[in-house]
């Protein structure tokens, strides 16, 4: 298997739960925060939908400049508009994941804000980076939904929640 076809197989694999989680957002609970210093659920939820567009991005680009390309992420309100902004990411993420991308994967790619440069990462290892943030971030959404007493999907076997699986 070529890591290309490894990363789809992952994707799809994590879009499972990843969809699962984000289908538990409560329409009402878009601006709640834990916390003054985190970021409130719909920040992250957007965050999380649009984070398989990062694949394109490192497949088609060889650098994000936030000075150049500022983040501007969509203004979501409801989590019928999260799950679909979702399936769109997704979509999009999974255009570039093919074999002809495989011989990209060594290629540098440079993550910068203007002259401050933040990394510079083998494309393979972004992607890697990029599913990694996926998890990362779906689990901080959990810690936030269990705030919220909304009930937690299973991940990688039964939760508390979801004791079948």
């Amino acid at each position: 298997m070529t890591m290309i076809q490894t990363f789809l197989k992952e994707l799809e694999q994590e879009a499972l739960t990843t969809r699962k989680m984000l289908s538990r957002v409560p329409d009402d609970k878009y601006d709640w925060r834990p916390h003054p210093k985190s970021m409130n659920i719909r920040s992250l939820a957007t965050h999380i939908a649009e984070l398989p567009t990062w694949i394109t991005l490192t497949l088609t680009t060889d650098e994000l400049d936030f000075a150049a390309s500022p983040y501007n992420p969509a203004q979501i309100n409801n989590t019928a508009e999260l799950l679909a902004h979702f399936e769109k990411s997704l979509a999009d993420g999974k255009t570039q994941l093919i074999d002809e991308n495989e011989r990209h994967l060594n290629e540098n790619w440079t993550l910068r804000n203007g002259d401050t440069i933040y990394s510079v990462s083998t494309k393979m290892e972004v992607i890697r980076m990029s599913l990694s943030q996926i998890i990362h971030h779906r689990a901080q959404l959990g810690v936030f939904l269990r705030l919220l007493n909304v009930p937690i999907p299973g991940s990688y076997g039964p939760s508390a929640d979801d004791p079948t699986f």
